[in-house]
């Protein structure tokens, strides 16, 4: 592992919070959006994440049988971004709305987005507490190149 190795990992998960943030913070602010391009009420998007693997791994740990590929790994992706289509949004009855279901047993009622107010808001949170968590272990690793350095003198 190079010395620059934990600020580029924690670089990979500032880089994926970031990506989660804009995610949620787009999901808030369609929250009420009965129609879309696509038609529609508004879907909620989520974000897959997925490890960087290491193609070498330098370092193995003795728990874990060797056949695995267990090293220490160069970080987290964004894999995708995926609508959430499985999540059916809320139906309202507004048969004046101009989106309001035409036909069939919904006649009359709107639907608005699968998009949880709350859990947004939580997963939100999340999000900035573990971008906050990778901005201190970039600060530490510098702390600690610095007190390497004081050393060398």
């Amino acid at each position: 592992m190079g010395i620059f190795t934990s600020i580029n990992i924690a670089t990979t998960g500032m880089k994926a919070e970031r990506t989660r943030s804009d995610v949620i913070s787009n999901n808030i602010a369609n929250a009420s959006t009965t129609r879309t391009p696509e038609g529609g009420a508004f879907k909620r998007s989520r974000v897959i994440l997925a490890p960087v693997a290491d193609e070498n791994p330098q370092w193995r740990s003795p728990f874990v049988p060797q056949d695995k590929d267990n090293g220490p790994g160069r970080g987290v992706k964004v894999l995708e971004i995926v609508k959430d289509t499985e999540t059916k949004g809320r139906l309202v009855w507004d048969p004046e709305h101009p989106d309001a279901i035409k036909s069939g047993p919904d006649k009359g009622y709107v639907e608005y987005p699968n998009v949880n107010i709350v859990n947004e808001m939580v997963d939100l949170i999340s999000a900035s507490r573990a971008y906050e968590a990778n901005a201190t272990v970039i600060d530490g690793a510098k702390d600690m190149f610095m007190a390497a350095m004081e050393i060398g003198r």
